[in-house]
């Protein structure tokens, strides 16, 4: 039995994605392991950390973390399914967009990863050097301009609970994938309006 299509109050016109362990096979960036080479608590988001130290901190943490970045771009690979959803999206007229706490050099780096998708794919492609970074949702405000849609016509995509938050938070749709894997939402959190274990099931819910 296929899955409950989203039917929205508007068309959806547009899916943004979020990238690592979404777009890209996860586990290529260790969070835990850049936390302690950065002295980050494990309770604390590394973007957040960072953003508290003062610049002669933070300047060389930064370069940690973008050397990680770099390492995971050459590691990564596509996830399964990642370019049949892509290219059939696209296919069917949706905007393509990407969203992502990672920074614009580690994005186009990774892309290159995949075969048939380039960054002209995507009609938007917001990083950390371009908006708050996730749960806040100015990404997806910003994202969803650049689009030239409305929120409410935009369908987020992530594999982490601060996907879920900024897409609900704009007033998008919010798809979270699990990859098979146990995923960890907070108290509090907004529920995503779908779950789904693979990307290629995000084409049963939209038409």
């Amino acid at each position: 039995m296929g899955k409950k299509k989203i039917q929205p109050e508007k068309t959806i016109k547009g899916v943004l994605f979020d990238f690592d362990g979404t777009l890209t096979y996860p586990g290529a960036l260790d969070f835990p392991a850049i936390k302690r080479e950065m002295n980050c608590p494990e309770d604390q988001p590394i973007l957040e950390y960072l953003e508290k130290q003062p610049p002669h901190i933070r300047k060389p943490l930064l370069k940690i973390l973008e050397s990680k970045e770099e390492q995971a771009a050459d590691e990564s690979i596509p996830n399964m399914g990642a370019e049949k959803c892509l290219l059939d999206l696209k296919s069917k007229g949706l905007l393509l967009g990407i969203l992502t706490r990672n920074s614009l050099k580690s994005v186009s780096r990774m892309l290159e990863k995949f075969s048939g998708i380039t960054t002209k794919d995507f009609a938007a492609i917001i990083t950390r050097e371009d908006s708050l970074p996730k749960p806040n949702p100015d990404g997806v405000y910003k994202a969803a301009r650049l689009m030239g849609i409305a929120t409410s016509e935009l369908v987020v995509v992530g594999d982490f609970r601060f996907d879920v938050m900024a897409g609900k938070e704009a007033g998008a749709y919010s798809v979270l994938i699990t990859n098979k894997s146990p995923t960890a939402m907070a108290p509090g959190d907004p529920e995503p309006d779908y779950t789904i274990d693979y990307l290629e099931e995000l084409l049963e819910i939209i038409d």
